[in-house]
């Protein structure tokens, strides 16, 4: 079998539908199918790339926009880009096509889907909700086109209840199952030691990675460890970098804390591995989370979690058992769980235990078990 991963975004851009794509394409490698990721082209022009031992193709997605000029670009490009669609088609020659994160990408795989019959499997990662920029709202081609692609994909699937709930209420969807991310439990082999970029010292620590966006929540997590009532010496490390750096930093001065908040910027994935290991808390406290990849490395580390309500993560998460759940938004009780878990070493060793129980349980295997069977599915339904 031959699948097409169709991916809203890829390396060198990190991310949670990134790295869930990564690892689909090296299990499904592992396994003897053949793969190829196609992703979007954002003017870089890298063309086709092996990205570890994968065939990686970037590729054009020009959408229609209202103004003159844009549209009369669009019309001078798309025949370019749909030629390119239909190479790598002839060259691939895929027996099914899978959209991960559905956005230009969707659109192009939806058109291919159309006309050369080939399955189509639609998984969603919170990209209708979670996206700061709101553009589904925003963009009524892009709307249009997931609801159409949602009603004709021979599968559709989401990362967490929530998002196919989002997907049932606002997009029309019908019948969708959960495929949920998974994780590497070996990584650290993997990867090898790092050196973190902030002294690893037995301070304590609160340690939250993401992309830094108003969305994860990170200047909800600055109000919160300002007023927790913690040990002068406690720190927060927040790993990543975006848009809302500058503001953050400017946050934790007017907080009066930036001396104990560390901006180590963005972290490679043995740093990752390294700074959760050292971590004494760690924190995810998005304003929503479709899922949240880091609440699964922060079991494998066996460090204690933090993770918010308001998403994916309270349908993993057992509060009290393998992490606490708090709403990030809620100051004073966000505060009162950091002094608490930092406050109570006993705690942390338990949950950070069962967290090391509980994330057997979500392991890329598993997903690419999970993602096989639909295929047979899917493949089964339209014939």
């Amino acid at each position: 079998m031959r699948v097409a991963l169709i991916s809203s975004s890829y390396h060198p851009y990190p991310g949670g539908v990134e790295e869930h794509t990564a690892n689909v394409a090296r299990e499904f490698e592992a396994r003897g199918i053949e793969v190829a990721v196609w992703t979007v082209d954002r003017g870089e022009h890298l063309g086709r790339q092996q990205v570890d031992g994968i065939d990686v193709l970037y590729l054009p997605t020009p959408l229609p926009a209202r103004s003159g000029v844009a549209a009369i670009r669009f019309a001078r490009d798309l025949p370019r880009a749909w030629r390119a669609w239909m190479a790598a088609f002839r060259a691939f020659r895929p027996d099914l096509l899978h959209v991960q994160c559905f956005g230009p990408n969707g659109i192009y795989a939806l058109a291919l889907h159309h006309r050369t019959g080939v399955p189509l499997v639609v998984s969603s990662h919170g990209e209708t909700f979670a996206d700061d920029r709101g553009i589904f709202s925003r963009s009524r081609l892009l709307r249009a086109g997931l609801v159409r692609a949602l009603r004709d994909a021979n599968a559709v699937t989401g990362c967490s209840q929530m998002v196919l709930d989002d997907l049932a209420g606002r997009f029309e969807c019908g019948a969708g199952v959960v495929v949920p991310n998974g994780v590497d439990l070996d990584e650290a082999a993997r990867v090898g030691p790092a050196t973190l970029p902030y002294d690893d010292a037995a301070a304590p620590t609160v340690l939250a990675i993401g992309r830094v966006e108003r969305n994860k929540g990170f200047d909800l997590l600055l109000h919160a460890f300002a007023r927790a009532e913690l040990p002068i010496a406690a720190r927060l490390v927040i790993g990543g970098d975006g848009t809302e750096l500058p503001h953050l930093v400017r946050l934790a001065g007017d907080l009066g804390i930036e001396r104990r908040v560390v901006f180590p910027g963005r972290l490679s994935r043995a740093q990752v591995l390294a700074g959760m290991a050292a971590a004494t808390v760690i924190a995810v406290p998005s304003r929503v989370e479709a899922f949240g990849i880091v609440v699964l490395e922060a079991w494998r580390s066996g460090r204690p979690l933090i993770a918010t309500t308001l998403g994916g993560p309270a349908e993993l998460v057992t509060d009290g058992v393998d992490g606490l759940l708090v709403d990030p938004t809620d100051e004073r009780a966000f505060a009162a769980v950091l002094t608490r878990l930092v406050s109570d070493p006993e705690l942390g060793r338990r949950l950070g235990e069962r967290g090391r129980e509980t994330v057997t349980k979500y392991t890329w295997e598993k997903v690419a078990d999970r993602y096989l069977e639909l295929y047979g599915v899917a493949r089964s339904s339209h014939e």
